[in-house]
C-alpha cells in the first residue's frame, strides 16, 4: 500500500472533521471526507497496479492545491489552508517525480496546476 498517499488522505479527512468540530462547517466535513477518501482509494488502486489510481491522487492533490492555495493567499493563515496546500504540492511533486514516467503524464500534472492557479 502507498503509505504516503494514505497518510495524505487521512490528513485531508482529519482536516475536514476538525473544521466541522471547530466551526460546525458541514462543507469542510464533506470536502475533507470526500477528497481524503478519493486519495486513499487512489493509493489502494496504485498499490494494485491500477493506472487510474495515479489520476485520482493527482486530481485530488491538484484540486486541493488550487482551492486551498487560493484560500491561503487570501487569508495568509497557515491552518488549515497553508498546510493542505503544502501537503498537496508535495503530493503532486511526488507523483510527478516517482510515478509518472512519460512526458504525457508529467504534462498532465503541469496542466492541472496551471488550471487551478488561473481559476
Amino acid at each position: 500500500m502507498d503509505l504516503a498517499t494514505v497518510a495524505y488522505g487521512l490528513c485531508v479527512a482529519a482536516g475536514g472533521v476538525a473544521g466541522y468540530m471547530k466551526a460546525g462547517s458541514t462543507a469542510s466535513l464533506a470536502a475533507g471526507l470526500t477528497f481524503g477518501g478519493v486519495a486513499i482509494l487512489g493509493a489502494y488502486l496504485v498499490s494494485n497496479n491500477q493506472p487510474v489510481g495515479h489520476y485520482l491522487v493527482v486530481g485530488t492533490a491538484g484540486t486541493l492545491t488550487g482551492v486551498m492555495g487560493r484560500r491561503f493567499m487570501n487569508s495568509g493563515k497557515m491552518m488549515p489552508a497553508g498546510v493542505v496546500t503544502i501537503l498537496s504540492v508535495a503530493m503532486l511533486g511526488r507523483y510527478a517525480y516517482n510515478k509518472f514516467s512519460s512526458a504525457r503524464c508529467v504534462c498532465f500534472v503541469i496542466i492541472i496546476i496551471i488550471i487551478n492557479i488561473k481559476i
